[in-house]
């Protein structure tokens, strides 16, 4: 059965994401952040592009799967009622649902993937409903990887 993997990079050094993603021999990492810009060193699209091609991981930045602003609001303040309220409307647009067949075709490639957001916690994370979607289209299993905190 093949695996989608997920991870969050918060509290987390790059050194240590990468070394989860060689550990887990991830081929590919899809970058689902609406915003693929990071305040933390390492994590923004160019860096975080750069450092996956020398690990030999491709990267590719599917924005549409990230989470709006309002919903980037609720996760904040904790709110994650609204939270999944915003991304379940969020994720029926046709931008998302076209974002979502390109992950879907990846991942039926064959190849090893791997959705990166922020949040450590997979279950405060907008990556948990599109794993949850994607399993149910694919019958993936779902790994959860978490790096060691820095």
């Amino acid at each position: 059965m093949q695996t989608l993997f997920t991870i969050g990079y918060q509290q987390a050094k790059p050194d240590a994401v990468l070394g989860e993603l060689k550990r887990a021999k991830i081929d590919l990492l899809v970058d689902i952040r609406a915003v693929a810009a990071s305040r933390r060193p390492g994590f923004s699209k160019r860096q975080l592009a750069a450092s996956l091609d020398e690990a030999g991981i491709a990267y590719i930045h599917l924005q549409k799967l990230g989470t709006p602003a309002q919903g980037r609001q609720a996760a904040r303040a904790g709110d994650f009622e609204a939270l999944w309220r915003i991304y379940d409307k969020h994720i029926k647009t046709p931008e998302a649902q076209a974002a979502l067949g390109e992950l879907l075709a990846l991942i039926k490639s064959g190849k090893r993937v791997c959705l990166l957001c922020y949040e450590r916690d997979p279950n405060e994370c907008h990556r948990s409903r599109i794993a949850a979607l994607v399993k149910k289209r694919t019958r993936v299993k779902v790994d959860d990887l978490i790096p060691p905190l820095f």
